[in-house]
């Protein structure tokens, strides 16, 4: 660490070089310490970029004041965190006259005509010399760092001891209106013959100021054992499901059936597969998704889209979901009175409106299957019916094999007959056994 080091401009090379000699010499002890300003010697050993001090801190001055806590001196007001502006404080007394460079609505010197807070008059103090206002306080407080942010700074403790007061008023209050109650509740239950139990239960619900409030602590719902009270804390346990409630999970114990997705907890197929949908307690959410108003409410948000896209920004399913349903009506009823329009336009001009009639049901759902079969049960003329297929692929052939696998049996074990090998995956050799 050097002086020079703190000086401004570009050193030379000799200066630099010196400079580094004076450094090593330092650090040997061949040469005398640095020294600050306070007559302190100064550590040669201490790396540059600590003894430096920052551009922000740096006072030109040598030293290793900038690594030391700075002392706050209670004198200064800057650092002074209690200190606050004095609110609504006045200087003496209103003036009798109007003064030059004051207020012209109120005749106070402390602010311009701008910034007075008072009510505008139709006539000013200027002009009128009537109802002078006395100078406000002006300080100029500089805060410390830690003043500025401060955020309890200038805030009066007083000012919460009214607000103790005032809920104390309010709790003595709830305590004779609680204790008169369970006097008249008392007086009435005394005279029936179930009045000792329900004493004891308003006596118990007013026992005590920290019992008190009973409906806003705790909540008791009507679901039975979907809900537990807790008597120490006051809270209600509630389930996560409710027992009657299925686990999607645990629908159809199928590893085949419907994919559930523990992440996001759905299943978006039906778990009853064969099964009509509208007649299952649970169908899958897509069912739900896709079911009631769903689509339309998406085809609405489409809409909307194609609409902003397009230039009309009056359509917007979020901010006005009722103007975008009443455009989409709208759009559908131009539309499909343009699509019969052209229709109607295409049949007067080509004809053949007969042949857009269905025919009735009754010849659609006629169907004949003519085969004719010979002694020994081959077709002889007619397609055949088709068999009735499995959920499982078949007449599918892997690896070349002419037959499926298991059509072989030989020595306790299933293989191909094409080939009479046994493992599965092994490759026809059908060819070569014939060669």
């Amino acid at each position: 660490m050097s002086s020079a080091s703190y000086g401004s401009g570009k050193l030379s090379r000799e200066d630099y070089k010196k400079q580094k000699d004076l450094e090593a010499a330092r650090k040997a002890g061949t040469a005398p310490a640095e020294v600050d300003e306070e007559g302190n010697a100064i550590n040669p050993h201490i790396p540059e970029f600590m003894s430096k001090a920052p551009w922000y801190m740096d006072t030109g001055k040598i030293g290793l004041h900038h690594q030391r806590k700075a002392k706050k001196d209670n004198s200064d007001p800057s650092l002074q965190e209690t200190e606050w502006y004095a609110r609504g404080a006045k200087v003496g007394t209103a003036a009798t006259k109007f003064r030059k460079g004051a207020c012209e609505n109120c005749g106070v010197l402390s602010h311009k005509t701008k910034d007075c807070m008072e009510r505008p008059r139709k006539k000013g103090a200027k002009w009128t010399g009537k109802d002078m206002k006395a100078d406000e306080v002006v300080q100029d407080i500089s805060l410390s760092y830690d003043a500025k942010r401060d955020r309890w700074n200038g805030y009066d403790p007083a000012e919460h001891q009214k607000l103790m007061a005032d809920w104390e008023l309010i709790e003595e209050a709830r305590r004779k209106r609680k204790a008169s109650e369970l006097d008249k509740d008392a007086a009435g239950g005394s005279s029936t013959a179930g009045g000792g139990a329900k004493g004891d239960g308003i006596e118990a619900e007013f026992a005590s100021s920290d019992e008190e409030n009973d409906d806003e602590d705790r909540y008791i719902g009507q679901g039975g054992d979907e809900e537990k009270l807790n008597a120490k804390s006051k809270s209600t346990v509630r389930n996560l499901r409710i027992r009657e409630d299925t686990a999607k999970y645990l629908r159809n114990l199928d590893p085949d059936s419907a994919y559930y997705d523990p992440k996001t907890r759905s299943m978006r197929e039906n778990p009853y597969s064969g099964k009509e949908a509208a007649q299952l307690a649970y169908a899958g959410d897509n069912f739900i998704r896709y079911s009631g108003e769903a689509l339309d409410v998406a085809k609405r948000e489409v809409f909307a889209w194609e609409a902003g896209e397009r230039g009309n920004n009056s359509a917007h399913f979020q901010a006005n979901p009722t103007q975008t349903a009443l455009m989409y009506s709208e759009f559908k009823q131009k539309k499909d009175t343009l699509k019969d329009s052209r229709k109607q336009a295409v049949l007067s001009k080509y004809g053949g409106e007969e042949h857009l009639q269905a025919p009735p049901r009754e010849l659609l759902q006629q169907v004949e299957h003519y085969v004719e079969y010979s002694r020994t049960g081959q077709v002889i003329s007619g397609a055949e019916k088709a068999t009735v297929g499995t959920k499982f692929k078949e007449d599918v052939h892997p690896l070349n094999h002419s037959s499926v696998y298991g059509s072989w049996w030989s020595d306790g074990k299933w293989g191909y007959k094409c080939c009479r090998q046994f493992p599965r995956n092994a490759y026809c050799t059908a060819g070569a056994l014939d060669k």
